[in-house]
């Protein structure tokens, strides 16, 4: 039996539970006796072809439907959530001779994708989902989202031509790798087949590692008693409360050293957590190693030379998607003027995603804990959408109720679908007045200043 395995993306350099899933999946169908290849888009990898221990790797050129966007943005999507389009995967995978089964790991545009391919070559296709497939926190939905917020969208057409709402629906068989996921799936999907296959270790591969070597490759000496920790640099990971705790562990065990494996999909939380470490001077006992590729003899070898394994858990819960925080803010410009702030106020009480904060803002506030106090420097067009010259609009000075607004007047508009948006008065010509909507601190650069006062899980909420 010939099966295509297809993902969003898959590159060794950004490694994690979904890609260690496919392929050793892919590996275990090969030592069975059958043809397993992995076909994707070259999202964060421009090698089209590759193979990794033992299984061939298909890379396809891929877009993003969305007018607009920046290299950055499509990168963003590139790590997390990116629902993109690649009509050439979509040949790719029609063209291929002699398939039997295609697997889908993933739905939206490329689970579209494969259902197509499937339908028209008349053959089953699966859905393996890897978590959070139904129940993605709204805060969290409009982090993934925010790079094309306000975009212009041209996708659509494909999604419905792709059919990417039944995906699941269509398929012979859906996968869950979790309980709470395959419990959920049987719900939504009544008469349809839904299987729980739990992911597992291959215990073979680690049975054997050059502790001596990893130590030696990463400059930690040899009387140094190493914590190790595996895994995406995250807020949801909470690096930065296992730091806090290896500044105590330090005190009684002066040649404790932390090892941080894993590739980094989370930049802002990146950056705090080199910032802790800095802070407790603890640079000397962290080292932070960006993912290996998962061949490398290095991974290994760093279970050998560890004495512990860690993965922490906050001790106090940690702003995530859709947490209640209480928390003081500030906003000031560059020059020191003060835009907001809350501090000698009431502060703040809210719902992460609720809409009290913009999605870039919230970003700033993942994995922060009750006590927190960061001081952030960030561009206003980050926070609040991009500066755009079609957001200036020229009004009839008779759309002004009472006296003729003056320039920098702040005015509150009511639009025909009874949104309410301000807008500021630049200029007056004539009978006319210009009106800038644009978000008044929109490609400004902002000094933030926070502290978080409370925080509570979602799960906890009367």
């Amino acid at each position: 039996m010939n099966i295509i395995q297809v993902p969003r993306r898959f590159v060794a350099s950004e490694w994690g539970g979904t890609e260690t899933t496919i392929l050793q999946t892919s590996r275990a169908l090969q030592r069975a006796g059958h043809e397993a290849a992995i076909f994707t888009s070259l999202a964060l990898s421009d090698q089209r072809r590759e193979t990794i221990q033992g299984v061939p790797v298909r890379r396809f050129p891929y877009t993003y439907p969305f007018l607009g966007l920046s290299a950055q943005d499509k990168r963003d999507m590139d790590k997390k959530g990116g629902n993109l389009l690649s009509l050439s995967l979509l040949l790719g995978l029609l063209r291929e001779p002699g398939v039997d089964v295609l697997h889908a790991h993933t739905g939206k545009r490329v689970g579209g994708v494969v259902r197509t391919a499937a339908r028209l070559r008349g053959i089953p296709y699966v859905v393996t989902l890897h978590g959070g497939f139904f129940e993605v926190p709204k805060g969290e939905m409009d982090q993934m989202l925010a790079p094309i917020q306000n975009r212009p969208e041209w996708g659509r057409i494909f999604g419905a031509f792709l059919g990417a709402r039944r995906v699941l629906e269509d398929a012979a068989a859906v996968v869950c790798v979790g309980g709470d996921e395959y419990v959920a799936a049987q719900a939504k999907l009544p008469g349809q087949r839904v299987e729980l296959i739990p992911n597992g270790v291959d215990c073979e591969a680690f049975a054997q590692g050059d502790a001596a070597g990893f130590r030696a490759a990463h400059g930690l000496a040899t009387d140094r008693r190493i914590i190790l920790c595996v895994s995406r640099i995250d807020y949801q990971k909470n690096q930065i409360g296992l730091v806090d705790a290896l500044a105590q562990v330090a005190t009684q065990v002066p040649t404790v050293h932390l090892v941080l494996l894993g590739p980094v999909t989370v930049a802002g939380y990146h950056e705090r957590l080199l910032n802790r470490v800095r802070e407790l001077g603890l640079t000397d006992r962290v080292t932070l190693i960006p993912g290996l590729r998962p061949d490398d003899p290095m991974l290994p070898a760093a279970y050998h030379a560890a004495e512990v394994f860690c993965l922490p858990m906050p001790a106090s819960p940690l702003i995530r998607p859709c947490s209640w925080i209480r928390l003081h803010l500030s906003i000031h410009l560059s020059d020191g003027t003060e835009a907001l702030s809350t501090f000698g106020e009431d502060p703040l009480e809210l719902t992460l995603g609720d809409g009290t904060l913009t999605a870039g803002t919230e970003a700033l506030l993942l994995g922060l804990g009750p006590g927190a106090q960061e001081e952030f420097l960030a561009n206003g067009n980050a926070l609040f959408g991009n500066w755009s010259e079609e957001n200036l609009h020229w009004l009839a000075q008779g759309s002004f109720p009472g006296e003729v607004p003056v320039p920098g007047s702040l005015i509150a508009f009511t639009t025909p679908d009874g949104t309410e948006t301000a807008g500021i008065v630049q200029q007056l010509a004539g009978d006319r007045v210009q009106v800038d909507f644009n978000h008044p601190l929109s490609g400004r650069a902002l000094r933030l200043r926070i502290q978080i006062l409370a925080v509570a899980e979602p799960e906890t909420l009367p």
